[in-house]
């Protein structure tokens, strides 16, 4: 799954980072997806995304990669 924050939603509660810190931090007031961890499937960021207070966090689902014969 693809972990994005829209920073003109975020207020800072900090949730994310709690929550899924191998994923999130905080930085310049603001919850942030850690360099690199955009793509991830930690089961943390779920719960992340649904305690955000201002639910900045958007997860999608990236296609897998097609099966090679």
């Amino acid at each position: 799954m693809k972990v994005s924050v829209d920073r003109d939603l975020c207020y800072g509660s900090a949730e994310c980072a709690h929550r899924a810190p191998a994923v999130f931090e905080f930085a310049d007031g603001f919850g942030v997806v850690r360099p690199g961890r955009d793509h991830t499937d930690d089961p943390a960021v779920l719960e992340a995304a649904e305690k955000c207070p201002s639910q900045a966090i958007t997860i999608t689902d990236t296609p897998s990669s097609p099966a090679r014969p």
